[in-house]
């Protein structure tokens, strides 16, 4: 991933709350003989090693487990808030033109070696994360116990858990903290005339950048 300096993020905690608020990772490798990607909630664990260990799971008849064994090395993207800047937002637009769109976005790379687990033991806990961190607030929320035994017994089957230790973790963020900031201002003013979540996150990040 090409990281200009200042768009860099490297602590480990903005890197955390990424991965939490945006569980929904592409999963990359090529352990069975050809580039694959797969799209997976995972569970950041972040104190079962020094970068955070993420959990997951895949049918068993997915190819990344049945044409594959033993450990293989993995590369997993979390895709945060992203929108378009159009050049209009720029006050300097007026002054001098020189300015051209661009795209902000936030991202976060963990590089690591998948383990399969199938224990169904590990499995179910993973499960109960997983539903727990989803369900949680919700008025009437669900877990695997309220399903008959025999049922999620039979799902089981059809799991095979993962298991990644990142080794390696990496972000860029990528909101405007190469602008002054007067167009930084002209940037937050157009994302909220957008009048859509996504732009109106982007524009918190444009806020609270780090600048140089």
């Amino acid at each position: 991933m090409f990281q200009p300096s200042v768009f860099r993020e490297d602590r480990r905690e903005v890197l955390h709350d990424l991965i939490t608020s945006n569980p929904f990772a592409t999963l990359f490798a090529s352990a069975a003989g050809a580039l694959s990607a797969d799209h997976i909630p995972l569970v950041l664990h972040p104190d079962l090693s020094p970068h955070g260990t993420l959990r997951g799971h895949v049918a068993v008849a997915n190819p990344l487990h049945r044409e594959t064994s033993g450990d293989f090395d993995v590369l997993v993207v979390f895709q945060g808030p992203q929108a378009y800047v159009t050049p209009s937002w720029y006050p300097s637009k007026q002054e001098h033109g020189k300015v051209v769109p661009t795209w902000n976005y936030v991202v976060a790379h963990a590089h690591g070696r998948l383990q399969f687990r199938d224990d169904p033991d590990w499995l179910m806990a993973h499960l109960e994360a997983l539903t727990r961190m989803q369900e949680d607030g919700r008025p009437t929320p669900w877990a695997p116990s309220d399903a008959p035994d025999d049922f999620m017994a039979r799902q089981l089957r059809a799991l095979v858990g993962i298991e990644i230790e990142i080794e390696k973790l990496t972000g860029t963020w990528k909101v405007s903290q190469n602008k002054d900031v007067v167009d930084r201002n002209g940037v937050v003013n157009g994302l909220a005339s957008e009048n859509t979540r996504l732009a109106a996150d982007v524009a918190d990040l444009v806020k609270a950048a780090k600048t140089e």
